[in-house]
């Protein structure tokens, strides 16, 4: 076992960084389990700064699932920033636990939370610092297991080579289930370096437990152009497809959160009031994977709330899920938080659905802060929307826009998107028109201290969803729509932000991309790519060069769209909704035809079968 961090060097690190509260752990609510008493440890680890994976309900789920149980423990890690990755390298420090301050390398488990593809590089700086081979193939008896889980795990292949498994779907019973797993089976009774036979057992024993996929137990096969065939399983404990996890009911939500030394993105407390989505936009790759909808009753939700404010004595509230105005007792739910908490507990909805109902619930729960209102209509034009199958209408923006600008906001901040199947000019040129629109109807109200923010995101077809076989676009277009944009959206009170295309292209190379990127993702970060999402940390040079020095053709998978009938990276995982189900959404997305909400109608996707729910009930 290796030494734990001491404070006195620690310290001294400490004294040379930025935000050092990041890196000390001892917050209020942590959790410090007796390290002998434990038959299995886990660290939970987040490839991104300190205030982001703070922010993340999801690893506080399973960080507080996981220290209920008397035989594991949990603790965390972040990525260390810039400033003290280097000082921990000059220590030679290697990276560690906030609970304990051990290192990595102690732990039985390094289990990743995988939201986001831009998180790669940052997830092999975490296993570089750690200390620990980033190639599975190159880990042996003597060290931790190296997983992940979370929507980025949806097409695992990219990853392939670095993760030991890969959770598929919701992570509450799969890992304590992995976990018992590996107290059962013991640790490595010899543990000789290079010997890889004991880990190489458990791995073909976790193949068999639900949602679990283990990379090296299957192979890519490729057609004599370089065209992927599909993936063959290597071991009679592969199944061929790998079935999403899905819990239900959803657990109790953790009520003794660790509450952070410095502000973090959410400095809140959170409740999840829902899972999953019915709307069945057709670019959402959260709508298709988080299926079934779940929702927590009423008397949970504020049981929660009140035990989590008590605890942490925070007095902002957070009601979370992917269309919070979309969980059906919402308006009960505001009624009775505010008659229990008063103004002592500001509540606020993360998501708003696009209608003047949705403003009616803002104006419960915003009485005294009237900060702005966040719609996303994501295209401009009504023939585009019921291409993406976003139920909504211009008339909906514009009482939208009525009811918020006359009961007192000045600020609505629209989302769209640009790039979208079929998109025309013209409907990008809808986009700067419906903005003006709401200007309008802000000024009536406001005059010129009315405000209209322009959000314009570049569309990346996913995996999983009915446009995931749809083409990036190319950079002409997108060149051009953004001209469109910039002369449409000119005058005071309209502001446009765009995000960065260069971003976006690596985003959808590593989403949509095979095992062959697993070498252009070492280099990229080799080149010195991390903390990608950060534009100051972007490094689109590293990625270039990594993509030519690897002969991989980034625009077979980023640029390219894929034949309906083509074998895809991410096919051996099943998300319960049929891909006949995807491939009639996308033909009927060709024709502009809408689909209901699953509460409106069931539209046969397959996870009703598959999981033996019944969605709308």
């Amino acid at each position: 076992m290796s030494a734990v961090l001491s404070r006195e060097v620690l310290d001294r690190m400490l004294a040379g960084v930025e935000k050092p509260a990041r890196y000390t752990g001892a917050e209020w609510n942590s959790v410090v389990k007796p390290w002998e008493g434990a038959r299995v440890r886990m660290v939970l680890a987040f490839p991104d700064v300190y205030e982001i994976g703070m922010s993340n309900l999801g690893l506080m789920v399973l960080y507080d699932l996981v220290n209920a149980r008397e035989d594991m423990l949990a603790e965390r890690t972040y990525a260390p920033w810039p400033d003290m990755a280097a000082a921990m390298r000059a220590q030679g420090v290697p990276l560690y636990s906030l609970e304990s301050r051990r290192p990595l390398t102690d732990f039985d488990v390094v289990g990743f939370s995988l939201g986001y593809e831009l998180n790669f590089t940052t997830v092999l700086e975490m296993l570089d610092l750690a200390g620990l081979p980033l190639l599975a193939s190159e880990r042996d008896d003597t060290m931790p297991l190296v997983i992940a889980g979370g929507s980025a795990c949806y097409n695992p292949e990219p990853m392939a080579d670095f993760f030991d498994l890969v959770v598929i779907g919701d992570g509450e019973e799969a890992l304590l289930e992995l976990g018992e797993l590996y107290r059962d089976f013991g640790r490595s009774p010899v543990a000789e370096p290079g010997s890889r036979a004991h880990r190489a057992r458990f791995l073909r024993a976790a193949a068999t437990l639900a949602g679990v996929y283990v990379p090296e137990l299957y192979r890519p096969r490729y057609d004599e152009t370089g065209c992927y065939q599909g993936l063959e399983a290597v071991a009679p404990e592969a199944p061929d497809r790998v079935t999403a996890r899905v819990v239900r009911p959803l657990p109790p939500p953790p009520t003794r959160p660790v509450v952070p030394y410095l502000e973090t993105v959410h400095d809140r407390a959170m409740v999840e009031v829902r899972r999953g989505c019915g709307r069945g936009c057709r670019f959402c790759q959260a709508g298709i994977i988080y299926r079934p909808v779940r929702e927590r009753p009423v008397a949970e939700v504020e049981e929660a709330a009140a035990r989590i404010i008590a605890s942490t004595g925070y007095d902002e509230l957070g009601l979370l899920s992917l269309s919070t105005c979309d969980y059906r007792p919402i308006e009960q739910l505001l009624e009775r938080l505010i008659a229990r908490f008063g103004e002592e507990v500001a509540i606020s909805l993360p998501s708003l659905r696009l209608d003047s109902f949705s403003v009616k619930l803002a104006d419960m729960v915003q009485r005294r802060r009237r900060t702005g209102l966040t719609f996303a209509p994501e295209a401009g034009t009504q023939r585009l929307r019921d291409v993406i199958n976003k139920n909504v209408t211009e008339d909906n923006l514009r009482e939208a826009a009525e009811a918020a600008f006359s009961h007192g906001w000045q600020r609505i901040k629209l989302y769209f998107m640009v790039g979208l199947p079929t998109e025309t000019d013209e409907d990008v040129e809808g986009i700067a028109r419906l903005a003006r629109e709401v200007l309008a109807i802000g000024r009536r109200h406001h005059g010129r201290r009315a405000r209209v923010s322009v959000s314009v995101s570049t569309f990346i077809p996913k995996p999983h969803t009915p446009f995931q076989w749809a083409p990036l676009v190319s950079d002409d277009d997108l060149e051009r729509r953004q001209g469109i944009l910039r002369r449409g959206m000119r005058g005071q009170g309209l502001e446009l932000a765009w995000h960065d295309v260069r971003a976006t292209y690596v985003e959808a190379l590593l989403a949509r991309g095979d095992r062959r990127l697993g070498p252009v993702i070492r280099r990229a970060w080799e080149l010195g790519a991390r903390f990608d999402p950060w534009e100051e940390h972007f490094r689109p040079e590293a990625w270039r060069r990594a993509l030519k020095e690897t002969g991989v053709d980034g625009d077979r998978f980023a640029r390219n769209g894929y034949d309906m009938g083509q074998a895809l990276p991410w096919d051996h995982v099943d998300t319960g909704v049929r891909r006949s189900f995807l491939e009639r959404e996308c033909r009927r997305a060709l024709g502009a035809e809408r689909t209901p909400d699953c509460f409106e109608a069931c539209s046969a996707c397959g996870v009703s079968g598959r999981y033996g729910v019944a969605c709308w009930e």
